[in-house]
């Protein structure tokens, strides 16, 4: 392949869709954008996202699309062509050529290669069990996210980092979690022994269980695992096992390639490769004997590859002093140096081991060698750079471990001495922010606030543990001219309007569709944004029952597609079984329709109902044609911001516990809900007796049976954030709990934020403001019962059938009296 002319640009491919490989795409467009036609490769099916922020994603803390940094369209926006689920399986180096998985081959002029690293599975017999999973990717992350809604017990191998951050997600699952650990402390690479025994004795206080010194044998089990056996024989139940015990550079394709490596990938300081024409980035890469886990070194790396790829470098890579600013299940942590030391060194420390803080200072001829900080680390940035600077810290010695503002004779309360490091001390760890960065951003694009800074630079916005510091380096460089934080939170960064704001708008306006709210409120998006559109559809049709409609284009996938996506693609189809009462000719269909359409999976739901896992999308019309023909059966809106499903027991009716008829209360009361539209899924439940056995004090409305009557409760859920319900008020005849049911329903519909389950909903306009509308005012209790019936007459219609002007054909329903 002859050299292309200097005028014509050069192919650039990019082997990798990571971090380090994306950040160096990046620094390269910030330089050169127009030089290069740029191809990426990635092995997973998504764009670039944020791998330091999966442990939030496993955790329920976040959702895929909030860690991730360049999205499809950012590709796009930057000429960018994106081949995601793709990977490079060979590089022929002659012909200057990549070939991928899909068979597809593009030339290059130039290479980088950023295969980053592979998890390490230990080599012990059953490690290739089902149930057995690394923790490196989204797919891993969904993988133990299945796991738990269906198993028990979980052991993490490895009490490293990533492990113990594993092992916290899988306990906010609802797992029981153990750690097994090879060594005698925690975290032995970041902590020394005092600051891992404090870590290890919170989390256990948090509900972990660890093993110490402990090295497995075996994973037990035939086809899935069932246990953990350990030298010495010892041995404990598991259901699923999650390997996390340290990475090994991703090699193989360079090495099929011919190219140089020994550890990893061997560069020079410019980040070429033993072939001049090919680069390397990141984890895969080994430079001067030495290989980086850390994300800083990687955005050092990324720098100066993208210059020298741009052809406009000169500086050079020269290893990187690394420094650990970290969050591990909300308990801060730092490290930096030899935090060890020997007979050379001398400590300085501080304990208070009542408010969790602990803080070593390791030096060496009076210059910081090495520190450890936990539970207080605002100081860490400054420790860092003493220990780069070489500092001589005899004049205030006898005040440094007590932090910066003690030992420069400051004022301790004021921490704005952020403002005096130098513009290279890096800020932000998690996306590779220094303070000059910050500053330069706040000039140039005239940033006022910290949202506004977190926006432009990143700064912040993702494990949250540099936020109090990129706040002060905001305020210290703002002064007077910082905004204030809003006192209202808004709809979306498309307007300045708070939901309640929109939602009394389009009350008094009469607004009754999306276009119309944009256009009147002066939407800066005429088109809107993916957090606004749905929101207003929702406003609307809540608003103007029967007059707006729903919008599919506003909808998310899975309630466009009327069916829940599964990671393989396929989907889930649940029908409606009301109040989990079923009879022979639903269940005969569901069979039916399961071997019809092949379906892999059926399974009984926490809901009382059958999901059928793994139906295919252009099956999906067919599959409720015949679910409803053969058994009169109805979506279950397991997908949908709507009423899912109304728990019950079977009541006095056939339990000798049972004060009242929890049953045919239950299936009545979903009779009355289903189709309702709502700001969120909307759980009922109705035990018959204070046993609770329908578990209705975890439901957005629940009810509990008494002799006496009804209690009812209310803002309760499951999940990652557990919240026990608020009892609303207690009544005597199953007409009035029906009545209180659908008031509450009405108000939530009518005063929650979209994307607000009732939980934070009742946490945000609190319990007497919702017993003052619902209960104490019988009047207005009634109204908004009958707006909800009058809302249902335009919203009970099954998705899969033909819409029609009565909206609903109800010979395809069982009668009431059937199913009860």
């Amino acid at each position: 392949m002859a050299d292309k002319l200097p005028e014509q640009k050069q192919d650039l491919v990019v082997i990798g869709n990571g971090m380090a490989g994306m950040r160096t795409v990046e620094d390269l467009l910030k330089i050169r954008a127009g030089d290069f036609n740029i191809t990426v490769f990635g092995a997973e099916p998504y764009g670039n996202y944020n791998r330091i922020m999966l442990s939030p994603l496993l955790a329920g803390e976040k959702q895929l699309d909030e860690i991730m940094i360049n999205t499809r369209e950012w590709y796009d926006e930057n000429g960018i062509t994106l081949h995601s689920g793709d990977a490079v399986e060979s590089i022929d180096r002659k012909r200057r050529i990549v070939h991928s998985r899909s068979g597809r081959e593009v030339p290059y002029d130039r290479l980088l290669l950023a295969t980053g690293s592979n998890p390490f599975v230990i080599p012990v017999p059953g490690n290739d069990l089902e149930g057995v999973i690394t923790f490196r990717d989204v797919d891993d992350v969904n993988g133990m996210l299945d796991a738990s809604k269906s198993h028990r017990k979980a052991v993490v191998i490895g009490g490293g980092l990533l492990g113990l951050e594993a092992a916290n997600g899988l306990m906010k699952q609802g797992m029981e979690v153990t750690v097994v650990h090879l060594m005698d402390a925690l975290m032995e690479r970041q902590l020394d022994a005092p600051a891992a025994k404090m870590l290890q004795s919170s989390l256990e206080e948090r509900g972990l269980t660890f093993r110490m010194e402990a090295r497995t044998e075996a994973i037990l089990g035939r086809k899935r695992v069932e246990g953990v056996r350990f030298a010495g024989g010892d041995q404990i139940r598991a259901d699923l096992v999650v390997m996390a015990v340290g990475i090994k550079p991703n090699i193989e394709l360079a090495q099929s390639a011919g190219l140089h490596c020994e550890r990893g990938v061997i560069v020079n300081d410019t980040m070429q490769t033993y072939d001049p024409r090919v680069y390397a980035v990141g984890e895969c890469v080994q430079h001067r004997n030495a290989t980086y886990g850390l994300v800083a070194p990687l955005w050092e790396q990324a720098k100066v590859c993208a210059t020298h790829l741009a052809q406009v470098g000169s500086g050079s890579y020269e290893g990187s002093v690394t420094s650990t600013k970290l969050k591990v299940t909300g308990i801060d942590l730092f490290s930096a140096g030899d935090f060890v030391g020997d007979e050379t060194t001398e400590d300085v420390v501080f304990q208070d081991p009542r408010r969790g803080v602990y803080k070593r200072i390791v030096l060496r001829d009076n210059k910081v060698a090495g520190a450890v900080l936990y539970g207080d680390t605002g100081d860490g940035g400054w420790y860092f750079q003493l220990m780069k600077d070489g500092t001589d810290v005899s004049e205030f010695r006898d005040r440094l471990v007590f932090g910066r503002a003690y030992a420069e004779g400051g004022d301790p309360a004021n921490d704005a001495g952020v403002a005096d490091l130098p513009d290279d001390a890096q800020i932000c760890d998690c996306n590779g922010v220094c303070k000059g960065d910050i500053v330069t951003a706040i000039g140039e694009h005239d940033l006022k606030s910290l949202a506004a800074v977190g926006k432009v630079t990143k700064a912040g916005t993702s494990c949250g543990s540099c936020q109090d510091l990129v706040a002060q380096l905001v305020e210290a460089t703002l002064g007077d001219d910082l905004e204030a934080a809003p006192d209202k939170v808004t709809v979306c960064e498309c307007t300045d309007l708070s939901h309640d704001e929109v939602r009394a708008a389009i009350v008094d306006r009469h607004l009754t569709n999306t276009a119309a709210v944009r256009e009147a409120l002066d939407w800066r998006e005429p088109d809107g944004c993916h957090k606004c559109r749905p929101a207003l559809n929702y406003y609307c049709v809540a608003s103007w029952p029967g007059e707006a409609e729903h919008e599919d284009a506003s909808r998310f996938i899975n309630e466009r597609a009327h069916a829940n996506i599964q990671k393989d693609g396929t989907y889930s189809v649940v029908p409606r079984m009301f109040g989990g009462v079923t009879n022979p000719r639903e269940l005969r269909a569901i069979a039916d329709v399961a071997e019809k359409y092949d379906i892999p999976t059926v399974k009984v739901t926490g809901g009382q109902r059958i999901d059928m896992l793994g139906a295919k999308k252009q099956d999906l019309p067919a599959i409720w044609r015949d679910l409803r023909e053969q058994g009169g059966l109805v979506s279950g809106h397991a997908y949908a911001k709507a009423l899912r499903t109304v728990k019950t027991c079977v009541g006095k009716e056939w339990c000798r516990f049972g004060v009242q008829d929890s049953t045919t209360l239950g299936v009545e009361l979903e009779h009355l809900t289903w189709g309702s539209f709502m700001p969120h899924k909307f759980k009922m439940a109705v035990s018959g007796c204070p046993r609770n056995c329908a578990e209705a004090s975890i439901k957005d409305f629940g009810i509990v049976c008494l002799e006496s009557g009804y209690e009812l409760q209310v803002g309760g859920n499951g999940g990652t954030r557990l919240r026990g319900a608020d009892v609303l008020c207690r009544v005597k005849t199953p007409d009035e709990a029906r009545e209180y049911c659908l008031a509450f329903t009405q108000l939530y519909r009518e005063e929650g934020h979209y994307f607000e389950r009732t939980a934070p909903y009742i946490e945000r306009v609190g319990l007497d403001h919702v017993k003052a509308r619902v209960v104490d005012d019988a009047e207005n209790r009634k109204a908004l019962a009958e707006r909800f019936t009058h809302s249902q007459q335009f919203a009970q219609t099954d998705p899969w059938e033909e819409r029609s002007a009565q909206g609903i054909n109800r010979e395809h329903y069982i009668p009431l009296k059937e199913v009860s």
